[in-house]
C-alpha cells in the first residue's frame, strides 16, 4: 500500500513527541485498574454474597467464591473498555463502594 512504510518502526516517526510514552503510560494505567480494583471487586463481591445468600455457609462461600471471578474478568475487561483512564479509575470504586454498603448492612443485620 502506497505510504506506509516497509518498516514499521518508522511509524514512530510519524507521532508526536511523547505519544508513545502516552499511550504506554494509559495501557500501565488501565492495566494497574483492572488487576488492583479487580481483586478489590472481587474479594469485596465474595464477602457480600457468602454473607447475604441463603443457603448453609459453605455453600454460600463456594458459590460467591466461583461467581467472583466472573466479576475479577469483567473488571478487568471494564477497565479497558472505558472511554478514559480516569473513567476506568473512578468506575471501580464507584461499584467498590457500592458493595462495602451493603457488606456492612449484611453485617449489621441479625442472623
Amino acid at each position: 500500500m502506497p505510504g506506509i512504510p516497509a518498516n514499521f518502526g518508522a511509524l514512530r516517526i510519524w507521532c508526536r513527541p511523547g505519544a508513545l510514552a502516552r499511550r504506554r503510560a494509559g495501557i500501565l494505567m488501565r492495566l494497574l485498574a483492572g488487576i488492583g480494583g479487580g481483586y478489590t471487586l472481587a474479594a469485596l463481591f465474595t464477602m457480600t454474597l457468602s454473607i447475604g445468600l441463603p443457603l448453609p455457609r459453605s455453600e454460600a462461600v463456594l458459590t460467591a467464591t466461583m461467581a467472583s471471578f466472573a466479576i475479577y474478568a469483567a473488571a478487568i475487561v471494564w477497565a479497558f473498555a472505558a472511554p478514559g483512564v480516569l473513567r476506568a479509575w473512578a468506575g471501580l470504586p464507584a461499584v467498590a463502594v457500592a458493595l462495602a454498603l451493603a457488606l456492612a448492612l449484611l453485617q449489621g443485620r441479625s442472623p
